[in-house]
């Protein structure tokens, strides 16, 4: 599809698009929903086939925040910019895009606010926010990095989805098979470590991948056989669309709990996974970490420990989620958007 039929095929609010010449990017924004608030999602970077598929990317991103932010009742609205490059776009040309892009969320007065996503840096937001006032994660004009967060917040999504589909009480000597050991992946790690869990990790760099599996004492499975290792939770860290009707037949996983957004495919993939007796934790929700925190930043609550205790509502939040979907026969994720839905409906009436 072109770009322009993307547009007219979407179900989100608006989309902002922009041609930047000097660097040979094309910069979209996209608004899915605003019925809880402006529209807050991260500014993610990244080399497409097509601009078109960037587009496409930004939408669907926007989407999940939108259900993201109504799972957890913030008052945020569902938003994503994509930032689609060239190969190899560096230096002054990167920082030259990123400034460029900065002005122009800025000129949207409030409408998206932005923060870190795959291809970007906390070191990225700092020159963004000498442009722009809408960027998220910024404490005493420093940037913050969400990763940590997010790898709390899927730590605790992990353990409440091992109670419902394990009954394990703990992770002591759960399996768990860490897919991509990035900002989020690898941190999660070395936590899934000290709580006594078996890890093992993969990445497409596989150097990358051995250092940390010596260093948290678990082992290394070779990225192309991630999906068939024997594991008791997998955990995707990594890009999107990894779980399909091609993969998760090879799955041994009992529970799939990551931080990776869109791991699905396509929708009907969370019932192939309910299918295949794998619970499957709605990944806007065990991956909202993140979120939950920089949105508490952005409404000036900084206190440590009152960001770690509202993580830890992931858990109360996907144990409601589990045990809906049970009730009912059929997917978590199903669940989740029902879960979303209503918290959407009821600030709607509210506002009216």
């Amino acid at each position: 599809m072109t770009q322009a039929e993307l547009i007219c095929d979407w179900g989100g609010e608006a989309v902002v698009s922009r041609f930047d010449k000097p660097s040979g990017a094309w910069c979209f924004i996209a608004l899915h929903d605003s019925t809880l608030g402006g529209a807050v999602g991260g500014c993610r970077m990244k080399t497409y086939a097509r601009p078109a598929d960037g587009l496409r990317d930004a939408m669907r991103l926007a989407e999940g925040m939108t259900y993201k932010w109504a799972a957890i009742d913030f008052p945020f609205g569902g938003g994503k910019s994509v930032l689609a490059v060239p190969p190899g776009l560096a230096g002054s040309a990167r920082e030259g895009l990123l400034r460029r892009f900065a002005r122009l969320i800025d000129s949207l007065n409030g409408a998206f606010s932005t923060g870190v996503d795959m291809g970007t840096t906390p070191a990225d937001m700092g020159v963004m926010a000498e442009e722009c006032r809408y960027i998220m994660g910024m404490h005493d004009g420093r940037p913050q990095d969400p990763g940590p967060h997010t790898a709390l917040g899927v730590l605790v999504g992990l353990k409440a989805a091992t109670r419902h589909g394990l009954g394990a009480e703990s992770l002591e000597g759960v399996s768990v098979l860490v897919q991509g050991v990035g900002d989020v992946g690898a941190p999660l790690a070395r936590l899934l470590a000290q709580e006594g869990a078996r890890v093992t990790v993969t990445d497409m760099d596989a150097e990358r991948a051995e250092v940390l599996a010596d260093e948290v004492g678990g082992s290394v499975v070779a990225a192309d056989s991630a999906y068939g290792a024997e594991c008791d939770v997998f955990a995707p860290c990594a890009v999107g669309g990894v779980l399909s009707e091609a993969t998760i037949p090879l799955l041994k996983a009992r529970v799939v709990a990551g931080s990776a957004n869109n791991q699905l495919e396509v929708d009907l993939d969370a019932e192939r996974l309910h299918d295949a007796g794998i619970l499957y934790a709605p990944d806007y929700v065990v991956n909202g970490g993140g979120a939950i925190a920089f949105g508490l930043m952005h409404l000036g609550e900084h206190d440590d420990a009152v960001l770690r205790e509202r993580i830890g509502g992931i858990a109360g939040t996907l144990d409601a989620i589990f045990s809906e979907a049970s009730a009912h026969g059929h997917s978590p994720l199903q669940a989740a958007r029902r879960r979303a839905e209503r918290v959407l409906v009821e600030r709607k009436a509210e506002r009216e």
